[in-house]
Order: C-alpha cells, then sequence, then structure tokens
C-alpha cells in the first residue's frame, strides 16, 4: 500500500485533514495504527470528528484604534462555552494578532501565539480540551486613510467581546468631539437598522433580483392588471432600497429624519461615510 492510500485510510478512520494525515504516517513509518494513536496523542482525531456538528454560538471580537479596527467571529456550539475563560483568553488573543495581519484569515491560521504554536495548532487544543466544535467565522479590517474610526459592542461578554459589533469608518480631517459622537450614534444606529449598503447603488445586485422574484410572486396571483402589477412592483422595490440603505434609512434616534438628514445637519464639509461593517452571531 502506497503513503497516498496510507493517508486516505487515516483521513477515513480519524477525520483528521492531510497534512496531519501525511505528517502522522511519516513520523509512524508507514504503520496505520501507529498513525491513529499519534493523531489521538495530539488531540487532532478528537478535534476533527467534533468539526461536523454545528456551531451558530459564539462571540464577535473587536480589536484596534481610531486608524485600524479589525473584527473577528469565532464561533462554539454553546453560549457557555463562549463565556468559557478558556476559550475567551483564545480570542482575546487571535483578535489582536487578526487586526496585526489585516484579517488575512490563511495568514492568521500560521502566526505564531504567546505558547510558541500556530493559530491552527491553538485551535485544534481548544477544541480537545472544551470538547465542543470552534471554527473561525467572518474577519473584516477597516483602515481608510484621513478617516477615524468608530465602533460599538452589543450584548457583550467581556471586554472587547460581544454578540453584536459595529465599526464605522468617517472619511474627515475633523477629529472633534462631535464627529467622534456621531460615529459612535452612527455605530448604534447600524447595529439596530442592519443596512445591507452605504447607499441604494451599492446593494448588491443578487440581493435585488432575489428581491425582484419575490415581489413578482407576491403580485402574480393577484389578478391586478399589468401596467398596475407594474407601478406596484417598481414602488415595492424603491422601498426596499430605501429601507436597506444606510443614507436613506430613518435615523434611530430621531425616526422623522434620515440618516444623510443628520450628516448634512453636522455642517462639516468634508465628512463622508466611508466605510462600515456589521458582524453578529448566528448571520
Amino acid at each position: 500500500m502506497s503513503d497516498i492510500e496510507k493517508v486516505k485510510k487515516l483521513r477515513e478512520a480519524t477525520g483528521a485533514g492531510f497534512k496531519d494525515c501525511n505528517l502522522a504516517i511519516k513520523e509512524s513509518k508507514g504503520d496505520l495504527d501507529k498513525a491513529i494513536e499519534i493523531l489521538r496523542v495530539k488531540g487532532i482525531t478528537k478535534a476533527s470528528k467534533k468539526m461536523s456538528r454545528e456551531a451558530k454560538e459564539g462571540v464577535i471580537a473587536v480589536s484596534g484604534d481610531d486608524i485600524k479596527i479589525s473584527l473577528i467571529e469565532v464561533n462554539c456550539e454553546t453560549d457557555f462555552v463562549a463565556k468559557n475563560e478558556d476559550f475567551i483568553n483564545f480570542v482575546q488573543e487571535l483578535s489582536n494578532l487578526n487586526n496585526q495581519v489585516n484579517s488575512n484569515l490563511e495568514n492568521l491560521k500560521k502566526v505564531k501565539m504567546a505558547n510558541g504554536q500556530s493559530v491552527d495548532d491553538n485551535l485544534v487544543g481548544l477544541i480537545s480540551k472544551i470538547g465542543e466544535k470552534i471554527t473561525i467565522g467572518k474577519t473584516k479590517t477597516i483602515e481608510n486613510v484621513g478617516s477615524v474610526n468608530s465602533k460599538y459592542l452589543h450584548t457583550v461578554v467581556k471586554d472587547n467581546l460581544a454578540k453584536l459589533a459595529v465599526a464605522v469608518s468617517l472619511e474627515t480631517r475633523d477629529i472633534s468631539d462631535k464627529v467622534k459622537n456621531f460615529g459612535k450614534q452612527l455605530s448604534m444606529h447600524i447595529a439596530a437598522s442592519n443596512p445591507l449598503a452605504l447607499d441604494q447603488n451599492s446593494i448588491d445586485q443578487s440581493v435585488i433580483d432575489k428581491e425582484q422574484e419575490l415581489v413578482a410572486e407576491e403580485l402574480k396571483n393577484s389578478g391586478k392588471p399589468d401596467d398596475i402589477i407594474k407601478k406596484i412592483s417598481v414602488g415595492k422595490m424603491n422601498k426596499f432600497k430605501e429601507e436597506n440603505s444606510l443614507l436613506t434609512q430613518p435615523w434611530v434616534m430621531e425616526p422623522n429624519k434620515k440618516v444623510q438628514d443628520i450628516l448634512k445637519e453636522l455642517s462639516i464639509s468634508d465628512l463622508k461615510i466611508k466605510e462600515f461593517v456589521r458582524f453578529k452571531i448566528g448571520e
């Protein structure tokens, strides 16, 4: 039996990844039983088998400052584990490393943590120790020249960890308290209103197409004339775009005004909303 065939058999038997199985085969000099023992000792077999389960709980971690800010989602199976001290310590260190590598997930997995082991190896060890599936989800870094960042965390678990987190980048030369306060309020608005994009032209076309399909299906059996259906469809789509674009959403703290109205009222000529990100566990 070739080494490749042995690696395949080892993967089937343990659920471990190709790289780990390949190394175990080499270390065991081709002995399958010994290779399985090597994986068990390392905790890889145990961890791998858990990866087929669902992980919809966890936390969003935020790190960085006014210049550069990063968000990272780390999932687990239960809310109990999301509050576990070992899990929290891992995520907090991971969050800082994520900010350093600008949310490049492939680079992040290879980075050495404080104990000298890679993120990947620490993740496997944590899964084995805690006994739940743990995965790294979405990541995002915001860093724009001439901008100031703000953040908001909702349902805080501990320090920079929460169930929902928002970061906003405001482009301006003005770094006054007025701008920073607006950034904080805007982050809270985004947390509550969940816009899909900054403006209507920026909404992903696939989302528009899907909504158009739903509207067409809804009106198909209405019995109304085609010209009336067309007008209703246009109206519904315009409303959908308005309600899901940040600039045209009603301002949560003053719903009779839109976000773009509040922006104008600040009277800061170069102030623009450059970018935003909203992560929520389970979405």
